[in-house]
């Protein structure tokens, strides 16, 4: 038996493992997460994967089902608008407070941030998982470098969990189907209207990227016959089998 300790020091592995396959889709939304198999996959006890699911339910990414174990959170209609009208309240506050308060530090980390990023290609639906985490961590580290001057922990905390919840979304669409946009020219446009110092152009253009996110995934999820309240937008198989 492990000590108390290393019990935590396991039990944050594991999560942060799953945390990153739940945001990146390699495990689906809905899919099942049997403890048994788990512990078997991550080589530790029962107990300690029941409390990195635990940990991944109060973050929002699993749901318990009484009697019935775990399972990935799904991705609905109804819950990715409500979403990405959320987020972009959010991260157009979160960017015009950096914007006025944000000095030249925050400035260079957008600018070496935007750099990263442009020196890597969007990569198609078929690429290999690498080249897709790869590219999304770029993309996700330039987004947070805009918004990296808001100067209020708690907002900040808050808008990290909006954008791993969408990150589920968007990272479900090529799953979907390609989203037919040129998304570096939109990156451009909103790293141009932010160096120039024009809050209402860069919010204005951050929102609207936003959105056409979400409608490219509304529209191609509705496109295979899902309704916007009931239906799943994916999951409920599993690949682990049907222990829980």
């Amino acid at each position: 038996m492990p000590g108390a300790e290393e019990a935590r020091t396991l039990t944050s592995a594991v999560h942060a493992c799953l945390r990153a396959d739940l945001i990146a889709c390699r495990i689906l939304p809905g899919e099942k997460l049997p403890i048994v198999l788990l512990s078997q996959r991550f080589r530790v006890s029962a107990a300690i994967v029941r409390e990195a699911l635990s940990r991944l339910v109060a973050d929002g990414l699993v749901v318990a089902e009484d009697q019935r174990g775990f399972r990935a959170s799904p991705l609905t209609l109804a819950d990715l608008q409500d979403l990405a009208e959320t987020r972009i309240e959010i991260e157009c506050l979160t960017l015009r407070r950096s914007m006025a308060r944000g000095g030249a530090a925050w400035q260079e980390s957008v600018q070496v941030a935007w750099k990263a990023l442009r020196a890597i290609r969007h990569p198609p639906p078929e690429a290999p998982a690498e080249e897709h985490d790869a590219w999304s961590a770029l993309h996700a580290r330039f987004h947070a470098a805009l918004v990296g001057g808001c100067g209020l922990d708690w907002l900040m905390r808050f808008r990290t969990t909006l954008y791993e919840q969408s990150e589920r979304y968007r990272r479900m669409s090529r799953f979907v189907r390609g989203l037919s946009r040129d998304v570096a020219a939109e990156h451009d446009q909103i790293f141009r209207a932010v160096m120039q110092g024009d809050a209402g152009q860069a919010v204005a253009l951050l929102a609207a990227h936003l959105q056409r996110t979400a409608d490219d995934i509304a529209n191609a999820a509705r496109n295979q016959g899902l309704s916007d309240q009931g239906p799943r937008i994916a999951g409920g198989g599993s690949r682990w089998g049907q222990g829980a």
